[in-house]
């Protein structure tokens, strides 16, 4: 059962470190249109010029609903903290959102958004409560099963 648990901590590691890696790459790729990325399908490089703040917040959501799975694992009682809403996550999404925006004052072609900020932010908290919602869902047929 140990065993199990520690591939899990590991995998959910492994889908945090690729999730972060990828919002450092967009964020701060030159082009900040996503044209030169033409291994993406063109539907979602038109969806991200079209939706350019709101495309922020995607990455977000992934990394939030990580980061409560991330909890549930390391959290040795299981039922402890029961919050929905946990300010080490919270502070985590912030600083990844601060560092990703940051990061464009060095590079000559982008140029950081505060809008940005706030869509990451509220990303992560969404998918932070999309994580409660469906334990909630799944507790609620557990008891109906």
């Amino acid at each position: 059962m140990k065993t199990q648990n520690v591939w899990k901590k590991s995998t959910i590691i492994i889908f945090l470190l690729v999730c972060t890696g990828s919002i450092f790459y967009y964020s701060w790729i030159h082009n900040p249109g996503l044209e030169t990325e033409t291994y993406l399908p063109l539907w979602i490089r038109k969806w991200s010029n079209e939706y350019y703040n709101l495309r922020t917040a995607v990455p977000f959501v992934v990394l939030g609903y990580l980061l409560e799975v991330w909890q549930r694992l390391s959290n040795a009682a299981g039922a402890a903290n029961q919050s929905p809403f946990r300010l080490k996550n919270f502070i985590i999404i912030a600083v990844v959102v601060c560092l990703a925006e940051g990061g464009q004052f060095f590079i000559a072609t982008r140029q950081p958004d505060f809008m940005d900020v706030f869509f990451g932010i509220s990303g992560g908290i969404f998918g932070c409560f999309v994580y409660h919602l469906i334990q909630k869902i799944n507790l609620l047929f557990s008891k109906n099963a």
